[in-house]
């Protein structure tokens, strides 16, 4: 892969323009209670009312709709997914009418699996996700592989969120969001370079999912054989990618957050902001709990609240007991 080419961050520009009409502009929230008790003055974007209810219908629609400009839009469409991504690129093949196969391991959670169903794609579930990895690689020979993370047009998309932020907001001094594959942090990283040469950008990740931080510490990409089982299903990716880990090098740190620590703010953020997020999403804001609490107080930050979607069992894991007595304190 030595033929990688880092991206211009004009390209998280030029993706906004493409998709704009197709998905949804997501708002920014804040609580007053976290920047009182926090010292800070921080703005969440939150993806869970973006399309299929994730950040990554951006990525998604972008790679279709660059593909249909080049005049090389495939008839069908195959992608591999553990849940939010299966359900973009399902969505993305219903707008521009081509057929999608999406296959899932069966530790996915079973409302992403319906919903990727309901958008019209073929599901196909296998036992690991490694295997579904494979049988996406052997099934695309005869169809466009759309891959969560390792795509330029991806992560140009995935970017789009935070150039949102700040064409509304203006001024950041650190960004944070949670890292599975790398797509995501990856177009953040690209898009904050619009606008700002000090802002910093950190990563955030299970401690249990921890692939990409140590590939970040070590400067060797890390691996898992089997899908780490952290309640943030978000980041059960087995790695990064030799093309988000060019990103990720660049990034000023990373942030590796407990079970519990996910689960606390889980709770937090959905009292306080009052909007369902999955676990995931309350990456962003243990990193920035973690950043601040070393001395970065009366700072404006941005956090990507990943996506909303949650099923019942995971619902249930993170409301078995009660964080909400504890209150946020530095």
């Amino acid at each position: 892969m030595s033929q990688l080419k880092l991206m211009q961050p004009s390209v998280v520009k030029t993706a906004y323009n493409r998709i704009k009409k197709y998905i949804n502009k997501t708002p920014l929230l804040q609580s007053e209670t976290i920047n009182m008790k926090l010292a800070s003055k921080i703005y969440f974007k939150f993806e869970g009312l973006q399309k299929v209810g994730a950040f990554k219908a951006r990525g998604a629609i972008n790679t279709l709709l660059h593909l249909k400009e080049q005049n090389q839009l495939p008839e069908r469409i195959v992608a591999y997914s553990s849940g939010n991504h299966a359900q973009a690129v399902a969505w993305a093949a219903q707008q521009l009418g081509i057929k999608a196969t999406i296959i899932i391991p069966s530790l996915a959670s079973p409302i992403k699996i319906a919903a990727t169903k309901n958008y019209g794609a073929e599901v196909i579930i296998t036992k690991e996700r490694q295997q579904a990895e494979d049988l996406a690689h052997e099934k695309s020979k005869d169809s466009f592989l759309l891959p969560p993370y390792d795509h330029d047009d991806v992560i140009a998309g995935q970017g789009t969120a935070a150039l949102e932020a700040w064409e509304e907001e203006g001024d950041f001094d650190a960004v944070f969001a949670p890292c599975g594959g790398g797509g995501l942090i990856s177009g953040t990283y690209l898009a904050t370079q619009l606008f700002s040469e000090n802002a910093k950008v950190y990563a955030t990740e299970p401690q249990i999912a921890n692939d990409a931080s140590q590939s970040y510490k070590t400067g060797t990409i890390s691996r898992f054989t089997t899908s780490p089982m952290t309640i943030a299903d978000g980041t059960r990716t087995l790695s990064i990618s030799e093309r988000t880990f060019q990103y990720i090098k660049m990034l000023h740190g990373f942030y590796e957050i407990s079970e519990e620590e996910i689960i606390y703010w889980t709770q937090w953020l959905t009292h306080l902001l009052k909007i369902n997020l999955e676990p995931t999403s309350a990456l962003g804001m243990a990193g920035a709990f973690q950043w601040i609490r070393e001395g970065n107080r009366n700072k404006r930050i941005l956090i990507i609240v990943s996506g909303g979607n949650i099923d019942a069992s995971t619902y249930m894991k993170i409301w078995e007991k009660n964080y909400l007595e504890d209150i946020p304190a530095l």
